[in-house]
């Protein structure tokens, strides 16, 4: 049985390199690193990073993050036993694929884990202190956020718990589990954001659970981290894409999320 990994890349020369020479000194190295690039402006690097590692790549438009992501799992190996989504913003320790698979292979009621993903700020080179996420949770009103987000990291230790949705930035999944949802693993809808939780709110209807590990660490160098400081026309895609969410998962939250996706348009906050 082996384990895959997709990346899906937009304009990520400053960080798919460290990403792609952290996946290569794994301690249970992938037998697949499928690259979809999304429309970068410039793809040469690409090709200088295929030459130095065993990557499959494939250049594709600018075709959103969920629809590229559903482009290379079509392609996986039949044997792939756990297929690993992360951002090219991701750098993870050597034994993460090792010990992500001994977690899957001891909970065969987990579909998707993941663990703590600390901040790492890519201009500076070294890590922020601070947490990214420790899995995704939903405020009383409606609004989906990462837990911790911003704390720092000696400010709390959470335990291993089942979690309601994980950060997509960086998700170790049972193939298993995803492969009824073929052709489509992701919303292909959703263009950017809130994929991942649409995907663990179909796995958890389907009966699987999503787990929260700290035995898990991995970097996440995240663009932004404050909403302020988020691009407006990103911004009105996560608050468009939080719509989208409620019209595939019906709920009373959905007011929350056409007030939001209203302001961030019209309003322009």
């Amino acid at each position: 049985m082996s384990i895959a990994a997709i990346i899906v890349s937009h304009n990520s020369l400053a960080t798919l390199p460290h990403c792609l020479a952290a996946l290569s000194r794994q301690t249970r190295p992938a037998a697949l690193i499928h690259i979809v690039d999304s429309g970068s402006d410039d793809c040469g690097y690409l090709r200088e990073l295929e030459a130095l590692y065993p990557i499959t790549l494939t250049l594709a438009a600018n075709i959103g993050f969920s629809a590229a992501n559903n482009l290379a799992a079509r392609d996986l190996p039949p044997d792939t036993e756990m297929v690993v989504f992360l951002n090219p913003d991701t750098i993870v320790p050597p034994d993460y694929l090792e010990k992500a698979l001994a977690i899957l292979r001891a909970r065969p009621e987990v579909a998707v884990l993941s663990g703590v993903l600390a901040g790492y700020d890519f201009a500076l080179g070294k890590p922020t202190g601070r947490y990214d996420s420790t899995g995704i949770f939903r405020a009383c009103y409606g609004r989906w956020q990462d837990r911790d987000q911003g704390r720092d990291l000696t400010a709390v230790q959470r335990p291993a718990a089942f979690v309601p949705a994980l950060c997509g930035a960086l998700l170790a999944c049972r193939w298993r589990a995803l492969r009824p949802f073929w052709p489509d693993i992701f919303a292909p809808e959703l263009f950017l954001y809130k994929e991942d939780i649409e995907l663990c709110l179909r796995l958890r209807r389907a009966g699987w659970r999503i787990f929260f590990t700290p035995e898990l660490n991995a970097f996440h160098g995240r663009g932004w981290q404050e909403r302020a400081a988020m691009p407006r026309h990103l911004r009105l895609e996560a608050a468009k894409s939080e719509v989208l969410l409620y019209r595939r998962h019906p709920s009373l939250y959905m007011l929350w999320a056409l007030i939001k996706y209203a302001l961030v348009r019209w309003a322009k906050i």
